[in-house]
């Protein structure tokens, strides 16, 4: 499970370094990895193992569903499969990282079965435009947490 926040730098070729607390159980995860975002505002990094059940999930579905239809167009566009490299770099993919504003500062985050990736600035406007609220609180209430 990857949890927490840590600070990275995207290099001028647009690789990021992933954190030294989410590289060893990437790394367990596979060599491949599929570098994805379905709203192009930041990027996501999945295990192959990981990526591969949501696309059984998918398949199971009408191809003229529309939502999948809609979901596969940005994932598809913005994704590519990738390697970790001997550096512990992953890249991200040309087209995402010009949309996710990827360079410089960037947060990597642990959501469970996959890495997401904000532009530093990025998120923390992000975060300033949408607080928790009380029907938020709700939900997590019945989430059980």
């Amino acid at each position: 499970m990857f949890r927490g926040n840590y600070l990275a730098t995207v290099d001028e070729k647009g690789r990021v370094k992933i954190p030294a607390d989410f590289l060893a159980d990437l790394r367990r995860m596979g060599k491949k990895f599929y570098v994805t975002s379905a709203s192009g505002d930041h990027a996501r990094i999945y295990p192959l193992k990981v990526w591969e059940e949501i696309e059984q999930k998918l398949a199971k579905r009408s191809s003229y569903n529309p939502v999948k239809q809609k979901f596969l167009a940005r994932t598809n566009y913005y994704g590519q499969v990738v390697e970790v490299d001997g550096q512990g770099r992953i890249l991200i993919p040309p087209v995402l990282r010009e949309s996710a504003l990827m360079k410089g500062e960037v947060d990597v985050q642990g959501q469970l079965t996959y890495l997401q990736v904000w532009n530093h600035a990025r998120f923390l406007e992000q975060l300033n435009r949408n607080p928790i609220t009380a029907e938020d609180e709700k939900a997590f209430d019945e989430l059980g947490i």
